[in-house]
């Protein structure tokens, strides 16, 4: 039997955007399995919603597709995805400024597991611009997020944000 490859996408997803499913739905087409890895990060604070909260509207958004596993964890992220049986780490580059903290992490994360690699990938054309940071200030102020976002996601933040 073939070895299923398993790779780890890791972030805070809050809240997820179609940047970040479109870059699921890519690696999809690479490899048989994704895990969509919230971080439970104490030190970034300020989160909008919480790991759960995240977690269950990641699972709503990919409602059928086998393939994708939501999960949540705390620590290294080379030890969960050493604990994943994954052995590729996904990272969206939206812009040339990224690649500097992802090049950091990504040569840190080898040094630490040499034989975990990390694949880059450059966000879609239309959605280079989106970061989960901008959706949730836009929303904040009462802008339109709707063309950023998966319709549930856009629920959730007209109940936090009313005015949006």
């Amino acid at each position: 039997m073939a070895e299923i490859s398993v790779a780890v996408y890791p972030g805070s997803f809050d809240p997820i955007t179609n940047g970040h499913i479109d870059l699921v739905t890519r690696t999809l087409r690479i490899f048989d399995q994704v895990v969509i890895a919230i971080a439970r990060n104490q030190d970034k604070g300020g989160a909008l919603f919480s790991v759960e909260e995240r977690m269950a509207t990641v699972r709503k958004v990919f409602e059928g597709e086998e393939r994708v596993r939501v999960d949540s964890f705390e620590g290294l992220l080379v030890d969960y995805a050493e604990a994943q049986a994954a052995k590729v780490v996904i990272r969206g580059l939206r812009a040339v400024s990224d690649f500097e903290y992802e090049f950091q992490m990504a040569t840190m994360n080898r040094r630490l597991k040499p034989n975990l690699e990390t694949f880059f990938m450059m966000t879609g054309e239309s959605s280079f611009y989106i970061s989960s940071r901008l959706v949730k200030e836009v929303a904040g102020l009462g802008g339109d997020v709707a063309a950023f976002v998966p319709d549930v996601v856009l629920d959730q933040l007209r109940k936090k944000f009313p005015r949006s």
